[in-house]
């Protein structure tokens, strides 16, 4: 946790504060946006949580801190709050928290499913995290949308025998994958559809599951411009192939976008279609 010698400037005072070892990584901003905001070059809190569901939040936010930059006063709170994670945020899709450093804080999913539960990319290793996963039946599939966000990702496949996916173009970061995916078409798993979406990396995929779309680093919501949003500057493989990739999501329908970095949001359908051709108009 983090520690109160080095507690940033910029903090409102009160229980809960942000060190110097933050990354800006946005996972705190995530989980409780009523609480945290921006620094410089940093997260700060901006104002102390009130009541219980803000309490919570904040909790959930240094728990999942990939540096352990979030600090609060009450210790024995934050080490209750330990099992408040993973968090529903609708229809046995949750945010999985306890964000890793080597994904740079890329946040991960976990979707409950009768024919066995999945993972979108991958946490830090944790044995709360652990323990609550066999609690809600284990994980089945280990669903890595690219290389950058694989974070615990063996952990987590040798404890439930999970079988891990990743494009073959990718596969550097998880050589041992029992699945590659070949190819830029489309492949349907049951209930889920693995879309590939060259362009951030070489083998980028998102997964479609219902009216969610898990899409690592490919598009997110910027708060900032109140849209869907990708980032030239942090394409790392095609900016070409990326624009191509985000139009071709137009063939899809979902109002959930929960993204690695970056924020998550829930529109409706059609707005989300005027959202991504509008970002594509942009681009």
């Amino acid at each position: 946790m983090a520690s109160l010698k080095r507690k940033l400037l910029c903090n409102a005072e009160g229980d809960f504060f942000v060190d110097d070892a933050c990354i800006d990584c946005s996972v705190c901003r995530e989980f409780a946006p009523e609480v945290f905001g921006d620094g410089i070059n940093t997260a700060c809190v901006r104002k102390q949580p009130e009541g219980k569901e803000e309490k919570k939040k904040a909790l959930m936010a240094l728990i999942s801190c990939p540096v352990g930059a979030i600090g609060t006063l009450k210790r024995e709170e934050a080490r209750k709050a330990l099992w408040l994670l993973p968090q529903e945020l609708e229809e046995g899709v949750y945010r999985c928290g306890y964000a890793s450093r080597h994904s740079y804080g890329a946040i991960s999913y976990f979707i409950k499913h009768h024919e066995g539960n999945w993972f979108v990319d991958a946490p830090r290793r944790s044995g709360h995290l652990l323990q609550r996963l066999r609690e809600l039946g284990g994980v089945k599939y280990i669903f890595l949308t690219h290389e950058d966000d694989v974070g615990d990702a063996s952990f987590y496949a040798q404890a439930f025998g999970a079988r891990v996916i990743i494009h073959e173009k990718d596969s550097r970061a998880y050589p041992s994958a029992h699945i590659k995916i070949k190819g830029y078409e489309p492949v349907i798993m049951g209930d889920f559809t693995l879309i590939p979406t060259p362009g951030h990396t070489p083998g980028h995929m998102v997964l479609l599951y219902k009216n969610f779309l898990f899409t690592g680093d490919h598009i997110w919501y910027s708060r900032d411009k109140d849209s869907l949003w990708a980032s030239k500057e942090y394409c790392w493989y095609s900016w070409e192939e990326q624009k191509r990739s985000i139009g071709r999501l137009l063939n899809y329908s979902f109002e959930w976008v929960l993204p690695g970095h970056g924020y998550s949001v829930k529109l409706e359908v059609a707005r989300i279609k005027e959202q991504l051709s509008s970002l594509l108009g942009d681009l």
